[in-house]
């Protein structure tokens, strides 16, 4: 086997596991969604998000720590993807980590990609959204129990809805 045909089938292995994250869910906390993946150009993207949101998302930047409102938030609700809107995380999930990112131990069900990711060269597992492949952090093995991880997210990279309001409808 040719090095480029060995490359190709250990990337559709890798992304095997990736695509059953696109089938239907059970939520804990939200609403059961069926959903598929979103694709839109950077420039939609660009156009439908705010530049700090777009940066983070799309280009795997970071908010500075301590800079959300998101940290603060501790209602009854869900944390949604900030470019498709898919329920990622419940406030039951949440805990104060004393990152100065909004940080949770647990997401839902089948809502997460994950990839490694080698920016600082230490390799992290990096987690993005599993519709639209919007970056939204790191998890850590440093969290709380019952899962001793740490989904570290860029707060601009979430919206959150109270438990009392309907979860608005799927960006298509």
């Amino acid at each position: 086997m040719e090095r480029r045909q060995f490359v190709v089938a250990i990337a559709a292995i890798g992304f095997a596991p990736w695509r059953s994250l696109m089938a239907k869910t059970s939520a804990q906390g939200a609403q059961n969604l069926e959903f598929s993946r979103l694709e839109k150009s950077l420039g939609e993207w660009r156009k439908l998000l705010a530049p700090e949101a777009f940066h983070v998302l799309f280009k795997a930047g970071t908010e500075p720590p301590g800079s959300s409102i998101l940290n603060d938030e501790h209602r009854d609700g869900s944390f949604i993807c900030a470019a498709c809107y898919l329920p990622l995380f419940t406030t039951s999930a949440k805990y104060e980590s004393g990152t100065g990112w909004p940080s949770f131990y647990q997401p839902i069900a089948g809502r997460l990609g994950f990839k490694t990711d080698f920016k600082i060269i230490y390799p992290r597992k990096e987690y993005h959204c599993a519709r639209c492949g919007g970056h939204q952090g790191h998890v850590f093995k440093d969290g709380p129990k019952p899962t001793g991880l740490r989904y570290c997210n860029n707060g601009v990279a979430l919206n959150f809805v109270a438990e009392s309001q309907p979860l608005p409808d799927l960006r298509s």
